[in-house]
């Protein structure tokens, strides 16, 4: 007979703030997989990653209905032979919570009406199952599990939590309150996104820069030091030991190298990243860049501690019963 879970055993999310940024070293590479990886198959969707923000957005609008009306779905019903309708959204909805001007908002529908992917009826529109398909939780999910993995093992070393829970559990857990979970995984995206895209004005810059960040992040050196958030910060603006060329950033991303050059050069302009003389890409921020890049992180580290809270407790609360 299941218990009801105690409330005692939930890790608060102050907590969990102060155990990321003291040990913000052990979760970077993870944490920054899960994002780089997220940007880069959103991108290869459709070309275009505020075209699948977009999708997901009206797919959260789905996973607010089960939220308010107390439904949790589980992964296999959530994705079973489903078109997701979506009533009474209108653009200025859209473009208000994703901060896309109107126009690029529209337009936007336009091309994914045109590519099968979405269809509107009056003030209803309805994601075809192809699409929904696309945004399927699949390799995230795993992304996801193995950072909340990382994050136990935290948890463990400083004897908050002495349950060992392995990937595949964390995974199947979420799987089985998917509806809860990918809602809450929505809501972070969807508001770090929208932070870099207002300081970038794009998200194919901000992937650009990410990979070359998350390149410093897993170099052998640097991975092996053990510090906390601001010293983390400082730090890996000068990891430039090694970096990416224009090439391997497109072939990596799957944007054009055209696109690839041009966004590097704004970076550089903008003092985010730099070049070697073997025309190697490096993150070096500097200056009001780096003031900005260093409050931007601060704030998306207290977004990813709410992420955290709400799943990793709701974690616990299933495999505890």
């Amino acid at each position: 007979m299941k218990q009801y879970p105690n409330k005692s055993s939930q890790i608060n999310e102050g907590k969990i703030f102060k155990i990321i940024k003291k040990d913000f070293s052990k979760l970077a590479p993870f944490y920054y997989s899960l994002i780089s990886n997220w940007l880069i198959r959103a991108y290869n969707n459709f070309k275009d990653v505020d075209k699948f923000i977009i999708i997901i957005y009206l797919i959260n609008k789905d996973l607010i209905f089960f939220r308010r009306n107390g439904l949790v779905i589980d992964y296999d019903t959530f994705y079973r032979e489903k078109t997701v309708e979506i009533e009474k959204i209108n653009i200025s909805d859209i473009s208000k919570d994703l901060g896309i001007p109107k126009e690029t908002v529209r337009r936007k529908i336009i091309e994914l009406e045109k590519l099968g992917a979405i269809r509107k009826n009056g003030k209803k529109i309805f994601i075809d199952r192809s699409a929904f398909k696309t945004a399927q939780a699949k390799d995230t999910l795993k992304d996801v599990s193995i950072l909340l993995n990382e994050f136990n093992k935290l948890l463990i070393k400083q004897k908050i939590n002495i349950s060992n829970f392995q990937i595949n559990d964390i995974s199947n857990s979420i799987k089985e309150n998917f509806s809860f979970c990918w809602y809450q995984f929505y809501k972070f995206l969807i508001i770090f996104t929208n932070r870099w895209r207002k300081e970038l004005n794009d998200l194919e810059t901000f992937c650009i820069g990410f990979l070359v960040m998350l390149n410093a992040a897993h170099t052998k050196s640097f991975r092996v030091k053990d510090l906390n958030l601001k010293n983390y910060q400082k730090n890996v603006m000068s990891a430039d030991d090694v970096g990416l060329n224009a090439m391997s950033i497109s072939d990596i991303t799957g944007i054009p190298r055209p696109t690839v050059v041009r966004k590097i050069k704004f970076l550089i302009k903008n003092d985010y990243l730099n070049i070697n003389p073997k025309k190697l890409i490096f993150i070096d921020i500097k200056g009001k860049a780096f003031k900005r890049s260093i409050d931007l992180q601060d704030q998306n580290i207290l977004s990813l501690s709410n992420f955290i809270y709400r799943v990793f407790n709701q974690i616990k609360i299933i495999n505890a019963n």
